[in-house]
């Protein structure tokens, strides 16, 4: 199954034999282009594992938990611009998978969950395996959808495949009973899909477009904030292209960063928490703070009256919910990032002769935020004797140029990658932003790997985040998936252990992990090449023996359990109150 089907090939599909709704739903999966569908069978779904049997266009990986289906769609999703699919059975089965949902609706990932009920005869009943997952993921899904009957199952899943992959992208549950998926009927292909009520976008207020520019032209000490919108809608180009129209330096969030190339020389760094002193410095001094397609999470903006206090803010998000929502917004643009950028490119480039008036009017903050960044820029301290995370991120981006996929887990190790990885273009920088959910890391790189199979995918991982996953190292063995697992092993919890010790007095309270497994032989009892790296020399040989491998390779890098993520901002401080750590000593101010 590969997405691009042959003329022959679709009309054998569409084809309006009486099959069953299991053969209904891979017809349709094929017919929207499914690449490969991740998933674990069970009581509730067998007629459609039963289905695949005799398929041999149909695609399916075999994970070994459901989370571990979630979680691997969801990184195909958000690495390929597609919509991922996975499917479960009934019960636990379907609710393994709400912890990916959740992830999946924080970060606006568009996903297609398909899960399997009990008889309709026996919904309500507390049958076996029975659990109302339509109830349960409400919160949690764009929609949720219960099929009732086959003849409804096409246009179901159909209705499906839209409203994941427009407006806000987030993901859709379609929950068949089991009678549905044995039932014979007719197949018919909805050649379209009427949905009364539903919005995919919103059109851009042309009179908000013209305000922007007049407040862009007006602006002193401008800054943009570029979000995960800007990636899920295919807006990089359009933004770079305002970017140099305006000359405006940008901050790229957490979910944003791909969005512009590290090496753009207007590139301040991530904003937030664990943020670079030049991006939060701006965010404070600014006049004008243009949000791209990002939602102003508290650990972008920490305590709402310390962020951007003298700044008029301009907001464009495809979602109007999120407009004013937590920040007091004067220019309010509702609609598509890549459709708005080009639009307001269009009028800024009728007004070039304003251009170089503009940039002289900026030059003084561009400057300065530019110094901010030189001055002040992300650093440790390096070790002979100990082997720093920074050095491994760093050594990862330098040997693939940036142009590696990277997922990660959640943790300190996250913020390492954030800070000292290199991303060249979109979708290139995975990682559970909104839900922080531990275990996404490595499932989710698998997805990215099925989705770009030419592309080197490393996944960056904590010691804790992998022992709530690692059971997929087995699907990497036996189908040779090429994934880069690297373990940032220091022996505990580390973002908890930092907290502790920061703000905590230093009362460590169970984060000891030193009771792990020894990964090496953990990888190697999957069927997966595993190295180990307690020094500099030795993660360089190491790495570049993983890169010279074919297959999968786990690399545990033994990393000082000391190392803390710095910058950092408390939670519930604004951000101006940095932490710098060891460099406040040096005047790092």
């Amino acid at each position: 199954m590969n997405g691009l089907l042959s003329q022959e090939a679709k009309e054998k599909l569409l084809r309006k034999d009486e099959i069953t709704g299991s053969e209904i739903l891979l017809r349709t999966l094929l017919l929207e282009g499914v690449e490969c569908v991740f998933g674990y069978p069970g009581g509730a779904v067998l007629y459609i594992y039963d289905a695949m049997h005799d398929n041999p266009d149909f695609r399916h990986l075999l994970t070994r938990h459901e989370q571990g289906a979630i979680h691997a769609a969801d990184g195909y999703a958000r690495s390929t611009g597609k919509i991922g699919v996975c499917l479960a059975t009934s019960g636990p089965g379907a609710t393994n998978l709400v912890t990916g949902i959740a992830t999946a609706f924080m970060d606006s990932v568009p996903l297609v969950v398909i899960t399997g009920n009990v008889p309709t005869t026996l919904i309500g009943t507390d049958s076996f395996q029975e659990a109302d997952i339509v109830g349960i993921t409400q919160p949690i899904t764009k929609h949720s959808f219960m099929v009732q009957r086959a003849e409804d199952l096409a246009w179901t899943l159909r209705a499906a495949f839209r409203i994941a992959g427009t407006g806000r992208q987030g993901p859709v549950l379609v929950d068949i009973p089991k009678d549905v998926s044995a039932e014979r009927t007719a197949f018919v292909y909805p050649t379209s899909v009427e949905l009364p009520g539903y919005s995919e976008a919103p059109r851009p207020s042309a009179a908000a477009i013209e305000e922007l520019a007049e407040a862009i032209h007006a602006a002193h000490r401008p800054v943009v904030l570029a979000g995960g919108g800007v990636i899920s809608s295919g807006a990089s180009a359009e933004l770079e292209r305002f970017l140099r129209l305006t000359g405006f330096p940008v901050a790229t969030t957490l979910l944003g960063l791909g969005s512009v190339a590290s090496a753009y020389p207007g590139w301040l760094g991530m904003p937030g928490m664990h943020g670079t002193y030049a991006a939060n410095q701006a965010l404070i001094g600014c006049d004008l703070l243009i949000a791209v397609g990002a939602r102003f999470d508290d650990r972008v903006t920490m305590k709402l009256d310390g962020f951007a206090r003298n700044a008029r803010i301009a907001h464009i998000d495809i979602d109007a919910a999120e407009l004013g929502k937590l920040v007091p917004t004067s220019i309010c643009i509702a609609g598509d990032a890549k459709q708005v950028l080009g639009e307001l490119n269009s009028v800024l480039e009728k007004e070039e002769d304003k251009r170089a008036r503009r940039l002289e009017q900026i030059s003084s903050w561009t400057d300065h935020v530019h110094l901010l960044s030189e001055r002040y820029p992300l650093q440790y301290r390096d070790s002979d004797t100990t082997l720093k995370p920074q050095y491994v991120m760093e050594m990862i981006a330098d040997t693939t140029g940036g142009e590696a996929i990277v997922t990660t887990d959640v943790g300190q190790h996250q913020m390492w990658a954030a800070q000292f990885g290199r991303y060249v273009r979109p979708r290139s920088f995975l990682s559970s932003g909104g839900l922080g959910t531990m275990g996404f890391g490595f499932p989710s790189a698998i997805g990215a790997q099925i989705g770009n199979p030419d592309r080197i995918v490393v996944s960056v991982n904590g010691d804790g985040g992998m022992q709530m996953c690692s059971q997929e190292l087995a699907i990497c063995a036996i189908h040779n998936i090429p994934v880069k697992i690297a373990v940032f092993n220091n022996r505990t919890l580390g973002m908890i252990r930092q907290w502790q010790e920061l703000i905590y007095e230093g009362r460590y309270s169970h984060i000891d992990l030193s009771g792990s497994p020894d990964f090496v032989k953990l990888a190697e009892a999957y069927g997966v090449k595993g190295l180990r790296a307690s020094s500099k020399q030795e993660a360089e040989a190491a790495w570049q023996e993983a890169l010279s491998t074919p297959g999968p390779v786990l690399i545990d890098f033994e990393i000082d359990p000391n190392e803390l993520v710095y910058p950092m901002v408390p939670q519930g401080e604004k951000l101006e109150n940095m932490i710098l750590g060891d460099f406040e000593d040096d005047g790092f101010r």
